[in-house]
């Protein structure tokens, strides 16, 4: 936060700005700063995103990525935003990992509570941002300076990427499509091998594979996809106005019992049941009880 805000008032010395630092599962922060500022506009992309990290902490991934978002969202409901933008992940498409079933669930609540509200809430999903904190390029950059060796879950393995200022604009032009319940997908290209990133960033620095810096293959980590998708089977796809944003048609569910299960999970995080919560956690999405952890046959669905 402290280094966005000296970026900001560098860059942009007329701009009216305020940093505050705070939980967006706080309460107390969120009234305060709402009541506060009165936003037009929320921009939800505060998550934990380090899916190795998190695979082992469900407790508090779910208490930041979806109590956190349900407390944003209620807030935003409550203080009349006219829209709220949940930055989403193609990790929540067939969630195999804790971090993106986390996300899932953040996106049902948010499509759901789009029905009940005035607030125009909507979903855009994408896949990785290059150099963003905690990629893999500012990793592979730092392991290269050290003389290696780089490395690589897997040699096949693959990502999506797109250069931060095409992911900002993207969700700003979603945002203006967006009416209520949407979940957009961002149109991320090609995917990139992730070996292929790594042989490259060796050669840029100057260095040759296997000579002066070696690649070694560690193995996929718990919860890691081979390749992600972007668009998940029972969701059909349609094109925008914009030729890089697609629209799914989301799937809903029963407002009641969306609820419950969210007050019940609310408790598990409360007395750190990690058992009971993930047992919410796979009731919310059938998809993600069923899930196994090797996903080398998944199918990468793309809108006709």
């Amino acid at each position: 936060l402290y280094t966005i805000e000296q970026q900001l008032r560098r860059d942009y010395p007329d701009l009216l700005l305020r940093a505050v630092l705070g939980d967006c599962g706080d309460a107390a922060t969120c009234e305060h700063v709402f009541a506060s500022a009165r936003p037009q506009i929320v921009f939800h992309a505060a998550a934990y995103k380090q899916v190795p990290l998190l695979q082992g902490q469900l407790r508090e991934a779910f208490r930041n990525n979806v109590l956190g978002t349900r407390m944003l969202a209620q807030t935003a409901d409550r203080c009349g935003v006219e829209a709220f933008v949940l930055i989403s992940t193609d990790k929540a498409v067939n969630p195999t990992s804790i971090m993106g079933a986390c996300k899932r669930v953040a996106e049902l609540y948010c499509q759901n509570l789009a029905r009940q509200s005035q607030t125009r809430f909507m979903t855009v999903r994408f896949g990785n941002v290059l150099d963003s904190a905690g990629s893999v390029v500012p990793l592979f950059r730092e392991q290269i300076r050290t003389g290696g060796p780089v490395t690589v879950t897997h040699p096949e393995i693959t990502r999506y990427f797109m250069t931060i200022p095409e992911a900002c604009q993207l969700i700003l032009q979603a945002s203006v499509l967006g009416q209520g319940g949407e979940i957009f997908a961002l149109d991320m290209g090609e995917p990139v091998r992730i070996r292929d990133l790594a042989e490259q960033m060796i050669r840029l620095a100057g260095r040759q594979v296997d000579r002066d810096i070696a690649i070694v293959y560690t193995g996929l980590r718990p919860g890691e996809k081979l390749f992600e998708e972007l668009f998940h089977p029972q969701e059909q796809y349609v094109n925008t106005a914009h030729a890089k944003i697609y629209l799914a048609q989301p799937r809903s569910m029963a407002w009641p019992l969306l609820l419950a299960q969210l007050a019940q999970a609310d408790i598990a995080v409360r007395e750190f049941d990690e058992v009971s919560l993930r047992r919410i956690v796979e009731q919310l999405l059938p998809e993600f009880a069923g899930a196994q952890t090797s996903t080398d046959n998944v199918v990468n669905l793309r809108p006709a």
